[in-house]
């Protein structure tokens, strides 16, 4: 180990470097530091502790969490105890279990080794890998575990239960362990074990956290060689996540009681020495309950994290040290210019290398826990959930960056953003995000005033059978998806024109018609399609068929797709559909829709279109396997084709609804984007997009009343169609109903201070005479859905190539 350990004149020439800085200018340099690596951004862990055992082989001078068996007390807690803990800490929001334990008590205590014996296991290690076993799978807490020194073998089965692994180096001075020192006869406490074991984790790419304890008669000398340690370590395996500068604490009935500690002044010093020496990039974290009153003061000295914060359980290593209220701690953090956020015990940079840092089986609860950029989810709301989301004022910033600030500026003058620059827009949180919605709606108001549009209309999904593999897609079905909603069903033209013949009695101006990617379908099934809807409702406008179809169409006839769209124009097709986009990034097309068009085909067929004279709308599916980059990548696509074509009418994002989405069965999908994350998509398209796509749109079926509100306030100005009948989101889960009457439409845009207007599909008013038949809608008749046999169907001739 002796690789890890730094020469003295080395530790000495960094000692002179931080101590001939005043505090104020280390600290100041600190900070700085702290903003290039993270910005304004603060973070914690939701989580519970679960004290798995209070036995420990070790005896150090300070502590009273371990302590020697107690009559009547059991020497660990039970399995059902634990879950009990975790299911408190999952009904208050938490995302962590972490747990914290003596070390190898089996070793000095016989009691424990009874009563593993009569739990039937072999180890502490054993019954912990059990308990982050039945953690994870009853609760979808992340493990955090703790129990000091371990081998090769058990940091690796441990790693297939937890999230991350942490033993604290506390310091690598030696003296400590002599008689009278704080870790005399602790045999895990000899600096060079620790620095074994930590390294260890590092060939295990393991995420680990570690740090250092000072006031317990180490010297800054020591401390700054510990550091340096620690930087050696994470610089060789990049496994070190996040590094904790802890302050002893003196405690009653401990050979220690009657020790000072450190003062508040010299762990500021060491908190902002630690961040000279292990970099901008690194998390440090200092707990903020044992600084009591003064916690808001450790902001100063650089740190970007509070630690695991529990509203359900104590610090059990500290029990007279209350945690903060989570109230108190974003004020403070807010006071000091900063936002706060909350983590999963992996931390961003190691989330979006799962593949490395984690094992397999805990990808699913990772992504579950997460939001698009890696951090924990704020709330529980998700689209197509019956419940509103919470919408909650944020705690302001003193200033909104100025770089975001920079960008609101350029966006008015409709200039072309870089993917970087949207990137970073939709990370905003706080201040930032008010800003950016504010923004966005002034914009909205500038561009489309205080009138919110919607159509009168009918989706008509005439099959739901399709030879395709779309990862997230409820709605079709192909060999073995009975399992999801609904049964395979091909709709017969006679069904299709009576059902425009009735939207257009309810006064409809459009239908809109998708379906599934059948094998037996050809681009004059296509045709006779269209056909049938004109012949129910001649003076309706047909807006259908998706790029994939027109392409499906167009290869079945042996025809360019630029000469089947002029045929399906020439037979009355009004509009386009912009579905089938997903994400405009072949990455993740790869995973999300493998067999799909590629992002450069689907732009193709709708720039043909808009060369055909036919307009169509654009989307982004989103909240899924997706990043801010990829979302970025995908807004820069579509602006850059309007600027070619001008043949958008709309932008519409569409909230990935992950209830019966197979990618999501799969554990291959986040829970949909987070409400924020919906905001921000609304907003930073209309300053994206602006000026050449003008009309941003919210989905009623994936957000609901409340959430359609609060995106008419963040950039939105149209509500998109009142459908009639909704298939593909229902079959997906969400429970926002099939249709939403011009009655209901009017409520939601008058509640919100707008004005409404029914519009037709290329955004004129709608006829007089439509809108009155509109409000006197007599009740839908009962579909008819052609329900054929299965295996029939999918046992068609293969889609050509």
């Amino acid at each position: 180990m002796a690789e890890f350990f730094p020469a003295n004149d080395v530790v000495q020439r960094v000692l002179r470097e931080i101590d001939g800085l005043s505090i104020g200018d280390l600290m100041d340099r600190s900070c700085a530091l702290r903003a290039e690596g993270h910005g304004n951004l603060i973070s914690f862990s939701p989580k519970v502790f679960i004290p798995l055992t209070r036995l420990c082989r070790d005896v150090c001078g300070y502590c009273t969490f371990a302590h020697p068996p107690r009559q009547g007390e059991s020497a660990f807690l039970t399995i059902d105890g634990v879950l009990a803990i975790a299911r408190a800490g999952v009904a208050a929001g938490c995302t962590e279990a972490l747990f914290t334990l003596g070390e190898l008590p089996e070793q000095r205590y016989r009691v424990a080794r009874d009563e593993l014996e009569r739990l039937g296991y072999a180890s502490t290690i054993d019954y912990l890998v059990e308990a982050c076993r039945q953690v994870l799978a009853e609760t979808g807490l992340l493990p955090h575990v703790n129990p000091g020194i371990l081998s090769s073998d058990e940091m690796a089965r441990l790693r297939c239960v937890s999230a991350s692994q942490g033993i604290m180096l506390e310091s690598t001075s030696m003296r400590l362990l002599q008689k009278g020192g704080p870790h005399y006869g602790s045999l895990g406490k000899v600096p060079q074990t620790r620095v074994a074991m930590l390294a260890e984790a590092g060939r295990l790419a393991i995420p680990f956290t570690t740090g250092i304890l000072i006031g317990i008669g180490e010297t800054r000398e020591d401390r700054i060689e510990s550091l340096l340690v620690i930087n050696a370590l994470h610089e060789r395996f990049g496994h070190i996540q996040e590094v904790i500068v802890q302050n002893f604490q003196p405690k009653a009935g401990t050979r220690m009681a009657n020790v000072p500690g450190a003062s508040f002044e010299d762990l500021l010093w060491t908190a902002a020495a630690a961040r000279l020496i292990l970099g901008p990039a690194m998390n440090i974290q200092v707990p903020p309950n044992l600084s009591y009153e003064r916690f808001p003061e450790l902001l100063k000295a650089g740190i970007n994290d509070w630690g695991g914060i529990s509203p359900v359980t104590p610090d059990h290593v500290n029990p007279e040290a209350a945690w903060p209220a989570l109230d108190m701690l974003r004020g403070a953090t807010a006071r000091a210019g900063l936002s706060l956020l909350s983590r999963l015990p992996l931390y961003p940079r190691y989330w979006h290398d799962m593949k490395r840092w984690t094992d397999p089986a805990l990808g699913t609860p990772l992504l579950r826990a997460s939001d698009a950029e890696g951090w924990a989810r704020a709330d529980r709301w998700s689209p197509g959930l019956p419940c509103a989301p919470e919408i909650s004022a944020p705690a302001p910033l003193r200033e909104v960056d100025p770089g975001v600030e920079r960008l609101l500026v350029r966006a008015t003058s409709g200039a072309r953003f870089s993917g970087d620059d949207i990137a970073r827009l939709f990370s905003a949180r706080d201040g930032d995000l008010e800003a950016v919605i504010n923004a966005a709606d002034a914009l909205r108001e500038a561009t489309s005033g205080g009138i919110v549009r919607y159509v009168v209309n009918r989706n008509i999904n005439y099959t739901n059978i399709c030879a395709y593999r779309c990862t997230f897609c409820a709605f079709s079905k192909g060999k073995g998806a009975d399992h999801l909603r609904g049964k395979p069903y091909d709709v017969d033209h006679d069904e299709i024109a009576r059902r425009a013949a009735e939207a257009w009695a309810r006064g409809a101006t459009e239908v809109c018609m998708q379906g599934g990617i059948h094998p037996r379908y050809t681009g004059r099934t296509y045709l006779d399609l269209l056909a049938a809807a004109k012949s129910g409702a001649p003076g309706i406008h047909v807006h259908a068929f998706s790029p994939l179809e027109v392409s499906h169409g167009a290869s079945t006839l042996g025809i360019s797709v630029e000469r089947f769209l002029r045929m399906l124009r020439d037979a009355g097709l009004g509009s386009l559909p912009g579905t089938a986009a997903e994400i405009l990034d072949d990455t993740a097309r790869a995973i999300l829709c493998p067999d799909k068009l590629s992002a450069a085909e689907w732009l193709h067929v709708i720039a043909a279109a808009h060369g055909a004279g036919l307009r169509t709308t654009s989307t982004i599916m989103f909240g899924h396997i997706d990043t801010p980059q990829q979302w970025a990548t995908h807004l820069l696509s579509l602006r850059d084709l309007q600027e070619r074509t001008g043949g958008f009418t709309e932008f519409v994002p569409l909230p990935f609804v992950h209830m019966e989405a197979p990618l999501y069965f799969r554990g291959r999908a986040r829970k949909g984007p987070t409400f924020r994350e919906t905001l921000l998509m609304h907003a930073v398209a209309r300053l994206a997009l602006h000026p050449l796509i003008t009309n941003i749109q919210v989905s009623w079926v994936k957000l609901g009343p409340e959430g359609v509100k609060a995106c008419l306030a963040a950039g939105a100005n149209d509500l998109g169609g009142t459908l009639m009948n909704e298939s593909i989101s229902r079959a997906a889960g969400t429970e926002h109903g099939q249709e939403f009457a011009p009655e209901a439409m009017d409520d939601i845009i008058r509640t919100s201070g707008r004005i409404s207007m029914q519009r037709t599909s290329l955004y004129a008013a709608a006829a007089p005479d439509r809108v009155v038949a509109s409000y006197s809608a007599p009740p839908l008749q009962p579909m008819v859905l052609g329900e054929i046999n299965m295996r029939g169907a999918m046992n068609a001739a293969p889609l050509p190539a």
